[in-house]
Formats: structure tokens, sequence, C-alpha cells
């Protein structure tokens, strides 16, 4: 029964296949700024909040930055992480006997107990101690008073836990502001311990936990507590520019909390500049966007941010940024009037003057734009909405998209250059350029002036699969270009490797023997080897960086779309309707001697039925009488080639053209 209803079982898979366009299936493709110009041109990247912040706030001065210990907390860790990390940090400058005893006191619940055990330690160990047991047992008023006699101990005597106890002492006073009868001193006195444990990690303090820079975190909370935003974000700020990611993660969670606020209380805190920028830096990168869909409060905060900055001088061309996302073109060139000369204003400035059609104004903006921006700066990673990765690299992305101006213009080796100084950025619209838009001898002089070979990989390199440089596939690019081009000496010395040369240099030994072989069996054994070797190399020495070869991806995968159509899988055979040509038909041939009676015999013209093709190529001129050669014959009309071997005959008296022949000669071989 299924062998019966296979066809109707096929035109249903066939139905079911997707329409429209698809990508092969593969590993991720970067962005090509070539692929959708009009697109390319209009929009601008969303922003990296990373970077965005890193703009904002000021860093502590003596204030050591975070290292290994405590930098990018690994989400995967145990859950006992920051416990052993402790445990570790607590055996820095102990010996092996007291870190015994410290582990030890440690495990009791009784403060007064470990004080009483721990009388073989050192005196800001034993005290420290004793205070943390405290701690840990819920005991907050007794942890304190030992943590203070931390602090009274002269400094000589506490070098290894004084910046701990105050930090301590910070994390209690905040824990108990929220009994206490006057909150906003008990706040008051953890900002104080905070603060003190900052300048003691500043004074050289033991920090192996680097509490120095976690107490700006600490710091900020109790000041988000009592109502003070500007504050709270300033710390984060600091302590996000000192390495700490919880400065990052705190800062997103203080955005959120913000969305989230009633209009008039946002509108309020919209006019402190801390949190304008804060604002401003996650609307400029998109923060809360999920495939393309725009958060539910993100408009508001767009119009409240826009009325409270109106004809504001700081942050210009950042909320110009903004504007231009959101559509908003006017108030885009109304903040780009207050925006400065920086990079980010002349690209907008630029965008703007391609909306407006002025493509001169646009590349100069563009221009000037690729001036002002520092070649490290970096926006990080994005997909696009078709899930291309891009990285942003401002000044590379303004030089790609000045690039499509000059192809506009007709530069095209400019437009070359700029988008293969982005290196592996937009290599594939480099090499789309390269390959399509260049020629050949333009090519070839950009490479010998600009790029030099670089040094080959290593042994280990390759068995470790390193990538070839751009540079290395640029110079890969041109020689397999100057092979297909048929330069084939010139195109031998560009590959690389001696394998690759090999290569090439036999498929150019092949196909020049083709072109100089008369005999067409000769010919024909040339061309099947040239054949066989561009089917075996033919990807490393002949194939197309891009479309159609993709030898970029080894010819695996495939960047162009393909539309499927419906219908079924196995199409119906149709008889031809066709006749088959008169039998009659008239042919216009032109009759070629061999090459060594060119000089004396030129082309024969004779028009005969297609049946007396044969009879047309035999057909000599007059006066040649017991010549044997060999003539190529073709057909103007059915371009059709044909090689006849002339026989031994007497003159023919042809309506044709005639010339003195040779009375004797002897088929060329």
């Amino acid at each position: 029964m299924l062998t019966r209803n296979w066809p109707r079982h096929l035109l249903c898979l066939s139905l079911s296949l997707p329409l429209g366009s698809a990508l092969a299936c593969g590993p991720d493709f970067p962005m090509r700024l070539l692929d959708n110009r009009a697109q390319t041109l209009a929009d601008l990247p969303e922003g990296s909040f990373s970077f965005e912040i890193s703009r904002l706030g000021k860093t502590i001065a003596g204030l050591k930055n975070v290292t290994a210990a405590t930098h990018n907390p690994n989400d995967y860790a145990e859950d006992n992480a920051s416990e052993l990390a402790r445990e570790q940090a607590e055996q820095v400058g102990l010996s092996a006997e007291q870190q015994a005893l410290v582990k030890r006191l440690r495990g009791l619940s009784d403060a007064r107990q470990a004080d009483e055990q721990g009388a073989g330690l050192p005196a800001e160990i034993r005290l420290y101690v004793a205070g943390a047991v405290a701690f840990a047992s819920g005991d907050q008023q007794s942890a304190a008073e030992y943590f203070n006699k931390v602090l009274a101990l002269p400094a000589e005597q506490r070098p290894l836990r004084s910046t701990w106890a105050a930090y301590s002492l910070g994390r209690i006073a905040f824990a108990m502001s929220t009994e206490a009868h006057d909150r906003i001193e008990a706040l008051e006195q953890a900002r104080a311990a905070f603060r003190q444990a900052r300048q003691l990690s500043i004074d050289g303090f033991s920090d192996p936990l680097e509490l120095g820079v976690a107490s700006l975190g600490e710091e900020a909370r109790v000041l988000r507590s009592a109502g003070d935003w500007s504050g709270a974000i300033e710390l984060y700020e600091a302590q996000n520019l000192h390495g700490s990611a919880v400065g990052y993660t705190s800062l997103k969670q203080l955005m959120n909390e913000l969305a989230e606020l009633p209009q008039a209380q946002l509108a309020k805190l919209l006019q402190q500049p801390a949190v304008q920028q804060l604002v401003t830096a996650s609307l400029v990168s998109r923060q809360g966007w999920s495939f393309g869909e725009q958060p539910p409060n993100e408009k508001k905060l767009v119009t409240l941010l826009q009325t409270s900055t109106r004809g504001s001088l700081d942050n210009a061309d950042r909320l110009a940024a903004m504007s231009y996302q959101q559509g908003d073109y006017a108030s885009a060139k109304a903040f780009l009037e207050n925006a400065g000369d920086g990079g980010l204003a002349w690209w907008l400035r630029a965008k703007l003057a391609v909306r407006d059609g002025d493509t001169t104004a646009a590349a100069a903006a563009y221009a000037k734009a690729a001036q002002a921006f520092p070649q490290n700066e970096d926006w990080g990673y994005r997909r696009t909405p078709d899930w291309a990765f891009e990285t942003v690299q401002p000044k590379c992305r303004v030089e790609g998209e000045s690039a499509i101006l000059a192809l506009q213009r007709g530069e095209y080796l400019q437009a070359f250059v700029q988008l293969y100084r982005s290196n592996s950025i937009y290599w594939f619209d480099a090499a789309t350029v390269a390959e399509r838009v260049l020629t050949v001898d333009e090519l070839t002089q950009y490479v010998d002036e600009n790029v030099p070979a670089p040094p080959p990989l290593t042994q280990q390199e390759r068995d470790n699969y390193v990538p070839l440089s751009v540079v290395a596939d640029f110079r890969k690019l041109k020689s397999r270009r100057l092979l297909r081009e048929g330069r084939y000496e010139e195109a031998v010395s560009y590959f690389a490797s001696d394998d690759l040369q090999h290569k090439a240099r036999l498929y150019g030994e092949q196909r020049l023997k083709a072109e100089a072989a008369w005999w067409p069996s000769k010919r024909a054994s040339a061309l099947y080897n040239a054949a066989w070797t561009a089917r075996e190399w033919g990807m490393d020495i002949l194939g197309y960086e891009m479309a159609p070869d993709y030898a970029t991806f080894g010819g695996s995968y495939t960047l162009e779309s393909t539309k499927l159509d419906v219908g079924p899988l196995i199409p119906q055979r149709k008889c031809s309707a066709s006749r088959p040509p008169p039998r009659n038909r008239i042919s216009v041939i032109t009759i070629v001697l061999s090459p060594r009676h060119w000089p004396v015999a030129p082309p024969i013209t004779c028009r005969t039925p297609a049946r007396h093709l044969p009879r047309c190529c035999a057909t000599l001129p007059a006066g040649t009488a017991a010549l044997q050669t060999r003539v190529r014959c073709i057909s103007a009309t059915s371009k059709k080639v044909l090689t006849w071997r002339g026989r031994k005959t007497s003159a023919i008296n042809a309506r044709t053209r005639t010339s003195k022949m040779p009375t004797s000669a002897t088929s060329p071989k």
C-alpha cells in the first residue's frame, strides 16, 4: 500500500519544504556590509554596554585593580567557591600549625571559646577569628566588638587582618541599619567602615580578597538604600573601572530598577547627570532587547530622557545616537548641533547626509569619523537581525561604509583598501571586491607594493589548525585568480607552499601544452590532465574565495540564498514537440587549412546542404590536385565544428576564393 501511494507522499514532502530563501545549514557566518548596502548605510549598530559604562566614572587613586582572584567569577563554580577562596586567603602569612588551628577554630560556634583556644595565635588573627565565629553565629554585636579590637591594635601588629576587620564592620553596620532607631546614622557608620577598608588597602595592608575594590560596591549599596542614586551609580562605575564584574552587573540591575520606577519619580531622577548617562548608555546599547523586540519600558525612558536633556551639551553624541536608533532623525540632528567633533558625532552626520541624498557631504563626514575614532576602540560582539555576527570596531565599520560610497563613485581600489584594512572583520567584502571588481593588474600592483609574503606556518601551528592570516589569504586569492586568468608562470610564485606551487605549475604546464598542441588527440590529452588536476586540487589552486566556490569554507558552505519552488520532487517527463531540422537546410561553411598553408591559402567559404558538410569540407581550391591535408570546417549556422581528412583528388572547380597552393605537401604532424 505504501508503494502504491509513493508519488503522493513525495508530493506532500515537497510541499512541506520551506519556501522563499534559505541559507545552507552550518556554522555562524560574519556580517557582510555589501550584502545589503542600503541597510548597512542606514543602520547604526547598537553600542556595547560594557564599553559605554567604561567611559563613565573615575578610578580611586592608589587603589589596585582586581586580579584573576576575583575578576569575572565563574557561573559554574562550586557553591562554596567563596568559602574556599576565603580559606586559602586565611592561610597567607601563617605557619602550617597556625593554619590548622585557624581551620579548627572556624568550626566553633562560640566566639569566647575561639578566643580562648586561639591564645597561641597572633593577636590580630585570634581576635579576627573570634569575631568571624560570632558573625557566623548571628551575634553581630559581639562580632563588632572583636573587629574593633583588631583595629585598635598598633598598625605594626595587624598587617594581615586590618582590611578584613574594617570591611566586616561595614557589613555589620549595614545589616543592623534596618533595625536601628536612627537608620541614617547606621548607614553613615557602614559607609565610614567601607571607606576605611578601602583606605587600608591603599595603604598597603594585606588584601588578598581585594576587599578594597569590593568596598566600592558595598558602599554603593548603602547609598542606593538611602535613596542616593547618583552616588551609588558613581561608586559602581568606579568599581567597574577597577575591573570588578560586580560593578558591571550592579549597573545593569540599577538600570532595570530605574525602568520600573513611576514616571514622575523617574523624570525627577533624570535631572541628575549620573542617571542621565547611565540611562543613555543602556538605551544606546539596547539593553533588554530580545530577538529584535523592544523592552516595554524603553519608549517611556526615551521620551523622558529627550525631554530632560534637550539643549544639553553633555553626552550629546550618545543622545543623538539614541534618537537615530529610535528613528527620531529630527532630534538626532538637534543633539548633533552640540555634539562636537567626536567619531560618533561625525558617523551620525554621515548617515543623516546619506538619508538626505548628499553623498558628497556623507563621504566627507565618514572621512572625519574615521580619523576621530581610535584604532583600538571596540564595541564588542553583536548579532544582526538575520543572526550574522559582527565585531564592531567603529573605525573599521566607518571605513567599510565609506567603501560603499567609493564603489558608487567608481573608486574601486579605494573601496577595496578601506575594506581590507578591517583585517578579518570584513574580509568577505574585501575578497568580493578583489575578485569581482578590481582588474588583475590593479590587484597585482597592490599586492606587490603593500602585501609582503608572511612567514609560513610552523609544523606545530599546522598541527594545531592555526588559521592563516588575512595577508596569507589575500595572497592566495591573488594567486588563484592569476591562474584562472591564464597567467600561469606569474601565479606560481604567489602560492605560499612548495606543494601548492607544484600543483599550480603542473596545471599551467598542461594548459599551455593544450594550447600549443595541433593534433586534437594531443590537445584532448593535455586538457584531460589539466581537468584531472583541477578536479583533485582545484579548490586550492583555482577556487574563488567567495561565490561561486567559497574556498574560504573549503567549498563546504555557501552564503547565497536558494529559492525552493513548490512542486513534485520527481517531475514528469514530457515528449519534445520539436520537429527534426529540414534535410536540405543550407549551411555556410568556412574551411580553414592547416597552419603551414595559411600564408598562401586563406579561409574558404562555401554553401551546401547540411547533409553535404563532409563533401564541402573536402572541397579544395582549383589547382590543388593530389593534395592530402587536414581541414577544419566551421558551420556559421549550426556553430558545429568538423574536422575532415581530405583525400587525394583531382582539381575541383569550386566557386570559392582560390589561391595558388604548393603541388606537394604532407600532412602536418
